[in-house]
């Protein structure tokens, strides 16, 4: 889920529409035993989809009694609708790729498999070896119900050419917001160019970044406790005074309204900087010369990951496919399919593999996303049922900031008193 792997457009499928795909998908018997085998929902096509199916063709041929079908269940974006839709029908996936954000309504499924004794119990998966964020991820009220299929976070991607045609000094780790706004207004060209470009439809696309700067001053979401509101706060405030600045004063940012243009427009020279993850390198033009940076801070240099799972339904699909989940998930044979797609390491001991310093030889562009991991993805978005609500109200604050249609302090306390109500149950 990445996050730029279709967050900002999830399309709201009717409940027949919904069944018909899943149709399509073919959903398994999995976890009815009988020696059926072990189906894995995916939406990876390309490079990702070719990988995946030769890992799983792989463990077939070496595993004659323990045989798994990748289905491509027509993308991610709407495998939650999907994945509910099959519940209904009676014929779950053994396992299915899943956004982070759908576990916590997923983990109150009965169909769904708390694979926390099954993970703490195997001490050859290693579980404390993940990345913290993927670990979160897969993590609900302190119970594991799934596993990391994908670890990803945001950095400062620049446009090299750009910057030297203005006499800009390169991003460094140690920019701050005054620096990341000063080169977003001498890149700017009335008309022409951009600075910065944004996310700006409202949804999850919008939030996560704002999510960031958020935490870079230093700020929470939520209270401790989760019951409260917590980022109409003095970090909050400075946030969305940045974001205004940046959009209605220096007009140096594109807003982009959730078509995805941003990347087009970043080869082509339009667009100077960008906020984006490792998904979006391999579509930079090879003519374009760009490099990787830490995003900006103001107290700290914080990132935010957007991981997501594997989860496993049914009342045997535990023993079923949990072999073959531990092998795909293994620090060589996930290196393997980094290799082959771009992704990033889940664990940290991939990084001290032989075949490691290849990868990063490979996609050079991700060694600071990988460094990210380990230095500044420390916060995460919380794991509770309420989130998508909350997502929903501090979207519509942030794009409201973002058009000058609200002041910061207004969008802040109108999404405060929309968050209190929903954390109420109101």
């Amino acid at each position: 889920m990445t996050q730029g792997r279709g967050l900002s457009r999830r399309a709201a499928l009717t409940l027949a529409a919904t069944l018909a795909l899943t149709a399509a998908c073919g959903g398994g018997k999995s976890g009815s035993g009988g020696g059926d085998k072990v189906t894995v929902w995916h939406g990876y096509t390309d490079q990702e989809g070719e990988a995946l199916t030769k890992l799983a063709d792989r463990w077939n041929s070496e595993h004659p009694d323990n045989q798994v079908e990748m289905v491509f269940n027509g993308g991610n974006d709407n495998v939650l609708q999907k994945t509910l839709a099959a519940f209904v029908a009676g014929n779950p996936p053994t396992v299915a790729y899943q956004f982070g954000s759908s576990l916590s309504g997923l983990a109150e499924r009965p169909q769904t498999q708390d694979l926390t004794s099954l993970i703490r119990d195997d001490k050859d998966f290693d579980w404390d070896d993940l990345f913290a964020a993927g670990r979160e991820a897969s993590t609900v009220n302190g119970k594991i119900y799934g596993v990391p299929a994908l670890v990803d976070n945001l950095s400062l991607v620049y446009n090299k050419k750009l910057f030297d045609e203005a006499g800009i000094a390169y991003p460094t780790e140690t920019w701050t917001w005054e620096d990341f706004r000063s080169a977003a207004a001498k890149l700017t060209v009335s008309g022409d160019r951009f600075g910065w470009s944004y996310s700006n439809d409202g949804s999850e696309d919008t939030v996560w970044r704002f999510l960031a700067l958020l935490w870079q001053a230093g700020g929470d979401l939520l209270s401790a406790d989760g019951k409260k509101s917590a980022f109409d706060s003095d970090a909050g405030k400075q946030a969305m005074q940045l974001l205004r600045d940046m959009a209605v004063e220096d007009k140096s940012v594109y807003l982009d309204t959730g078509d995805q243009q941003y990347v087009n427009l970043f080869n082509s020279g339009r667009i100077g900087m960008l906020w984006t993850g490792p998904w979006d390198l391999s579509g930079i033009n090879e003519d374009v010369s760009y490099g990787v940076q830490f995003l900006p801070g103001k107290v700290t240099h914080a990132t935010i990951a957007g991981p997501d799972t594997y989860v496993v339904f049914g009342d045997n699909g535990k023993a079923e496919s949990w072999p073959f989940l531990k092998w795909l998930l293994s620090p060589q044979i996930h290196l393997e399919f980094a290799m082959e797609t771009g992704h990033l390491p889940i664990r940290q001991s991939e990084l001290e593999l032989p075949d490691y310093a290849k990868f990063e030889e490979k996609y050079p562009g991700n060694k600071v996303f990988v460094d990210n991991l380990a230095k500044n993805v420390s916060k995460a978005r919380p794991n509770i049922p309420q989130y998508p609500e909350i997502s929903q109200a501090l979207g519509t604050a942030v794009q409201s900031v973002l058009l000058g249609e609200a002041q910061p302090a207004d969008a802040l306390a109108a999404a405060r008193t929309k968050v209190d109500e929903i954390l109420a149950g109101s």
